[in-house]
């Protein structure tokens, strides 16, 4: 381990490589970018992706292992967190790049620990068991970063209502996810979706991917797309407050993100045959309409609308 943290360009090119590895979608939308917000964000992410890694024994993503210290990696991501937090060198420069953009950025630490809470929930087999709990871990795991991403954007960390919109991109990216990676979760021995959604389907547990419950998972999938869509459609009433290309940026992410869980919905009982993915020429597509939309965003989506009421509040 080195007496010192690695300087910011070796930093930068390490989180470079990170997010053209682990997320071709956000390394799009992330090109939209200022160049400094641009790696601020790379910094981020590679620490959330490092992060994702250590508690699901994979690299850059992929098929999740079956990990059988779970604690023990939960407490060494604390303890690596901690130490980046208070600029000490780590020895890895994910976490490294991380303590320099939470420093660069004054970036409330709280939401570092609450997105940890997350993989904590994880690491103890945690299931929901309402569609509450299910978006408690969606903040957990996503929200937060979505909070993260606003402050290091320009957003003042005490503008609840601009981090409240930012929230919900983030709650629509992992409902997003949950809907297209049922299966895959269900081999990792994971399960998102409320219990009480499959009480209410009269789906039996640990049954939700037999082939005789598919009809029945569709709908739940369905239930799962409309409500991305719905987070999705709050976020885009935040990107006001956001400078042009910033805005751009987020308006390009959520529609292409938000075309996995339309895409997901679409092929109903197949959806889950083959990983739903957003080809490269609709990203572009989206590249093109975000553009446009950043021009009209104030008044198309004006941040006095409030939020819905049936949406998932933080409670801080």
């Amino acid at each position: 381990m080195s007496s010192s943290v690695p300087d910011r360009p070796a930093l930068v090119a390490h989180a470079r490589d990170s997010i053209a590895r682990g997320s071709k979608s956000f390394a799009l939308a992330s090109k939209l970018f200022d160049r400094k917000t641009r790696e601020r964000a790379w910094l981020l992410y590679a620490w959330c992706r490092k992060c994702d890694d250590i508690a699901d024994g994979q690299d850059h993503g992929g098929v999740m292992t079956s990990v059988s210290n779970a604690q023990a990696r939960l407490s060494m991501m604390r303890v690596l967190t901690d130490k980046a937090l208070r600029g000490e060198p780590t020895g890895d420069p994910a976490f490294d790049g991380f303590g320099v953009v939470m420093r660069e950025c004054a970036i409330p630490e709280r939401y570092a620990h609450d997105l940890i809470e997350g993989f904590a929930l994880d690491a103890r087999d945690w299931r929901p068991r309402s569609e509450a709990d299910m978006l408690l871990y969606c903040y957990h795991v996503a929200g937060a970063v979505g909070c993260m991403m606003a402050v290091l954007m320009g957003v003042d960390p005490n503008d609840r209502a601009t981090l409240d919109r930012a929230c919900d991109l983030g709650l629509a990216f992992q409902l997003a996810n949950i809907a297209r990676d049922i299966s895959e979760d269900e081999a990792a021995d994971r399960c998102y979706l409320p219990q009480l959604w499959l009480a209410e389907m009269d789906i039996p547990p640990g049954e939700h991917m037999k082939p005789w419950v598919r009809p029945r998972l569709a709908i739940l999938s369905r239930r799962l797309a409309t409500m991305a869509a719905a987070y999705e459609d709050s976020a885009r009433h935040g990107t006001g407050a956001l400078p042009p290309r910033a805005a751009w940026a987020v308006l390009a992410a959520a529609g292409i993100y938000g075309d996995i869980a339309r895409e997901v919905a679409r092929r109903g009982e197949q959806a889950w045959d083959h990983r739903v993915v957003t080809p490269k020429r609709e990203k572009l597509g989206w590249v093109a309409r975000a553009a446009v939309q950043v021009v009209r965003r104030a008044s198309r989506w004006p941040a006095a609308v409030p939020r819905p009421a049936s949406l998932w509040t933080r409670s801080a």
